[in-house]
């Protein structure tokens, strides 16, 4: 029997996520919707399953089939129609990453795939794509792929040793909500990028619905009595998914045992109109339009966000309250059409070759899907190879206003060349990075390690140490092209995130901070007793110190703690080479490769205001305090920016393959600007150049 007082919930939950991705200032914890979605369905799911309970393979594979008929068909429409969308509508360069994920999503495994990229600092930087909320939808697949087959193992258990059959499954269902609770807090804290999409982590929230649906069902329906409790359950239920979603925001570490506010005020509503029946609040979720709503719940979420993330390629920029309230409208307009004509056909079939063969069907749909991901995939390896034939031919006839040398020279002798399409072209220049990402150069959270590379001449005369985060990492090609000049042999002490200070800072998890805090110790004690000869850093400020109280004091406690490792390394007598931090690029350009593919005809769109792209930089003005021989610092902004702007495109070069990283194509043309200051510090390290 249909329940509309789960429908209504069900109408809570989407457009709580709607709301928080349309307006997140008005709902910053709107994205609880989809862990009510979670309870929702495995309290469904277990009480059909415990009602029609599978004893066989056959069993199994009716249900699956069911499942097959209700999800797939919209689903695999969307994926389709988003992909075709994209290609349409968005810059080359997120044709790859949506394409990708279009892939993983049609194979339901889009949260383990959204797993590894939250943790692949390549890919930091990426635009969300506009299938990436498949993750949640993938976690209930797989769901419902290991949950009847659990159930089916249990049951036969139970009457193996002769027990109740509905009692052991609870107790096996209470065991695993409790294993998947503490297995939640335990990976939020030690690695929470990957804690909210693994199926693991989640698996507690849907089984606490499958718990729910087992005591009701060992009850033997409703309960009678008790009218006033039930009540206040239900209305402190809601209550607790309304604190959640008012008071939750991005920065909540979550899931974890934050979750158990949102699950359990889902679990306390669901069970009052139950064990009761119909409450004060049932009665209000029953209420026309939740119902509807609900009804059109599954195509709402599935439309609501290509819609969000495609459209600012059409309008030209960020949602305006216009476009938000025409995605809103347009995407319940295609919520009740999918409803209409895809999903309930499928869900009902009329017609015997759909009931008898879903997975026939199911393995078409996915086939087609899958065709086409890799289909543009291919696509784009194919034009990635035709951009790296015309970058080296681009830099084999650059000319004396290549790159960084445009900036030198300036406008009168190097005029800017409208027409001429500046490389890497932008897919290319999204990946292209220093040789250290390749070579798996980096320490990464939780920084256990002390990971080194060597570059150069292992008999080199001067031996020098490049160390710090991402920033001083993308100097690694201009320093290479410098090798052959001085002689050198480059080794990479090199951390994600991590700055080389006695500040702690900011992490979430904490560990991660102390963490850095040794590795920063460790590199500092490793370059102060191997022979390097000088020490080349540089950094980019990502975080606060701990203890800052506010941003002027953050600054101050960010100085002293690079201060004092610059003193180190100069009362070892390690000279040390500070580079200022290249400019940051605003939010609302956002990466530079997509800005150019966006803007190619007019790729000025990519520049911007000098004194809003240069950034502070805490470890270059303690170099600069110092007022030491043995610390000396190199600012190179003039090769990025004239007095008055700063450019994403410079000498027909891509500078930036996000928003704050060199391309390699570009830190080579610094070379000749940084040779002099490079060539002076050696000289005062080793006493000749």
């Amino acid at each position: 029997m249909l329940r509309l007082d789960i429908q209504g919930l069900r109408a809570v939950a989407v457009m709580s996520v709607v709301v928080y991705h349309l307006w997140s200032g008005a709902l910053p914890g709107g994205f609880v919707g989809v862990d009510i979605f979670f309870v929702i369905s495995g309290f469904l799911i277990t009480s059909h399953l415990l009602h029609t309970s599978p004893r066989s393979g056959r069993d199994l594979a009716s249900f699956w089939g069911r499942r097959v008929r209700r999800l797939l068909p919209a689903s695999l429409l969307v994926l389709l129609g988003t992909l075709v969308a994209m290609l349409l509508v968005a810059p080359e360069t997120q044709w790859a990453s949506t394409a990708r994920q279009v892939v993983a999503s049609a194979l339901y495994v889009e949260n383990w795939q959204l797993a590894t990229e939250s943790v692949d600092y390549l890919r930091a930087g990426d635009l969300p794509t506009p299938v990436q909320h498949f993750w949640s939808l993938s976690v209930e697949e797989q769901f419902y792929l290991v949950w009847p087959v659990l159930i089916l193992l249990v049951a036969a258990l139970a009457r193996l040793l002769r027990r109740h059959v509905t009692r052991v499954i609870a107790v096996a269902m209470a065991v695993t909500t409790l294993v998947s609770l503490l297995v939640s807090v335990w990976l939020t804290e030690h690695d929470p990028a990957v804690a909210y999409f693994s199926t693991p982590v989640r698996i507690w929230e849907l089984a606490a619905g499958g718990l729910l649906a087992a005591m009701a069902t060992m009850s033997s329906g409703r309960r009678s009595g008790g009218r006033l409790w039930w009540s206040l359950m239900a209305m402190g239920g809601l209550g607790a998914i309304g604190l959640a979603a008012w008071t939750f925001s991005v920065q909540t570490p979550f899931p974890s045992w934050r979750a158990v506010l949102p699950v359990g005020g889902c679990v306390a509503v669901i069970a009052a109109g139950t064990f009761h029946g119909r409450t004060g609040v049932s009665k209000l979720l029953e209420r026309q339009p939740l119902p509807f709503i609900g009804d059109i719940s599954y195509s709402i979420y599935l439309w609501h966000w290509p819609l969000i993330v495609l459209v600012p390629y059409v309008s030209g920029g960020r949602l305006g309250p216009l476009d938000q309230a025409a995605i809103l409208v347009v995407t319940l307009v295609l919520a009740v059409l999918t409803k209409r004509f895809v999903e309930d056909p499928f869900r009902r079939p009329g017609r015997s070759w759909i009931r008898r063969g879903p997975f026939r069907l199911a393995a078409v749909g996915m086939a087609v899907v899958l065709v086409a991901g890799v289909g543009v995939l291919h696509e784009v390896q194919s034009r990635r190879e035709d951009a790296l034939s015309t970058l080296a031919a681009a830099v084999d006839a650059a000319d004396g206003c290549f790159g960084a040398a445009a900036l030198a020279l300036g406008p009168q002798l190097c005029p800017s060349k409208p027409n001429l399409r500046p490389v890497p072209f932008p897919a290319q220049a999204k990946v292209d990075r220093t040789v250290a990402y390749a070579d798996n150069c980096w320490e990464y959270p939780p920084f256990a390690g002390t990971r080194t590379c060597v570059y150069g001449n292992p008999d080199a005369k001067v031996s020098i140490a490049l160390v710090g985060n991402s920033h001083a990492g993308h100097w690694l090609s201009t320093l290479q092209e410098l090798m052959g000049a001085y002689d050198v042999k480059i080794t990479t002490y090199l951390a994600s995130g991590c700055n080389i200070t006695t500040a702690r800072m900011r992490w979430e998890p904490r560990s991660d901070g102390t963490g850095c805090l040794e590795w920063a110790e460790r590199v500092v004690r490793e370059t102060t007793t191997h022979d390097f000869d000088l020490v080349v850093t540089s950094a980019i400020q990502t975080r606060v110190p701990d203890a800052a109280a506010s941003k002027e004091e953050g600054r101050v406690l960010a100085q002293a703690g690079h201060r004092d490792m610059l003193e180190r390394w100069a009362s070892a007598g390690v000279d040390v080479l500070v580079l200022r931090d290249t400019p940051h690029v605003p939010s609302k350009i956002g990466p530079i490769p997509d800005c150019v593919a966006t803007h190619e005809h007019d790729v000025s769109q990519c520049s911007g205001p000098r004194e809003q792209w240069l950034q502070a930089d805490p470890l270059a003005d303690a170099a600069a305090a110092m007022n030491s021989p043995a610390v000396t610092t190199v600012d190179l902004t003039d090769r990025f920016c004239d007095a008055r702007t700063c450019y994403g495109v410079a000498g027909g070069v891509v500078v930036f393959y996000d928003a704050n990283h060199m391309t390699q194509t570009y830190a080579n043309t610094l070379a000749p600007y940084l040779a002099e200051p490079l060539g002076a510090a050696i000289k005062r390290a080793v006493g000749d150049a």
